[in-house]
């Protein structure tokens, strides 16, 4: 099941399970849609995949499915990748 990680991992926004901002790639590889865009040029820093809209979980689907509470972040965010 998809994690739906709590925020971006370069600017460490956040990106709650009903975002229409967030981002993701194959692996789960989460970030907002200004770095997406911006910052990655549509490509996860990680793996080198496509960059694309999260889906959002019903919300009637959260108590029993609910979202991740990790956050992931890049040392030092994504500033060097600009």
């Amino acid at each position: 099941m998809l994690e739906l990680r709590p925020g971006c991992e370069c600017c460490d926004k956040d990106l709650p399970p009903d975002s229409d901002e967030a981002r993701i790639c194959s692996f789960e590889c989460t970030f907002c849609a200004a770095c997406a865009q911006d910052v990655l040029r549509g490509r996860c820093p990680n793996c080198g995949g496509e960059l694309v809209a999260r889906p959002r979980r019903p919300a009637s689907k959260l108590a029993n499915n609910p979202p991740s509470s990790a956050r992931v972040r890049k040392l030092g965010g994504c500033a060097e990748l600009a």
